[in-house]
């Protein structure tokens, strides 16, 4: 892809890192780089808990794009491991180590060992929009209706 933007990767903690791959596509349709967890030791989510995994990398994005931070589908079905601000957003001038908000939704306790793969990341453009405050709003069939205005489930 020419058109496909560049990110540059750097790890933040080379020596010790080395064994944990940066985020990378797994087939040749994949929408989202896998992203591995850089724990120095196994982490033990329990049913509701919050941890911030490290990953090891910092990134740093083209202007006008954003990365998405996504739950993997795998372990949100067989375990209830998501993201608790799924998806999050990482701007294109954050340069810190990225850092995967996981929670345990399931009923068991869930261990992330090193390695693992805990997100996927995928890559978007940004549009910022412009803004303007009005007296009144451009009327619509569906106006203010809000949840379950159809009627439908």
């Amino acid at each position: 892809m020419d058109d496909a933007p560049l990110i540059e990767f750097r790890r933040v903690r080379p020596l010790e890192d080395r064994d944990i791959e940066l985020p990378r596509y797994m087939t040749a349709q994949s929408a989202g780089m896998d992203i591995e967890a850089a724990v120095d030791a196994p982490l033990a989510l329990q049913p509701g808990a919050i941890a911030l995994v490290p990953t090891g990398f910092a990134m740093a994005l083209p202007e006008g794009y954003e990365a998405q931070v996504r739950p993997r589908s795998g372990l949100a079905v067989r375990h209830g491991i998501t993201l608790i601000n799924a998806p999050g957003t990482i701007d294109a001038d954050f340069r810190g180590e990225v850092r995967i908000a996981l929670i345990n939704l399931g009923p068991e306790p869930y261990t992330i060992r090193r390695g693992d793969r805990i997100a996927q990341m995928v890559v978007q453009r940004v549009v910022r929009a412009r803004a303007r405050v009005v007296d009144r709003l451009p009327e619509t069939a569906r106006s203010t209706g809000g949840f379950g205005h159809t009627g439908r489930a």
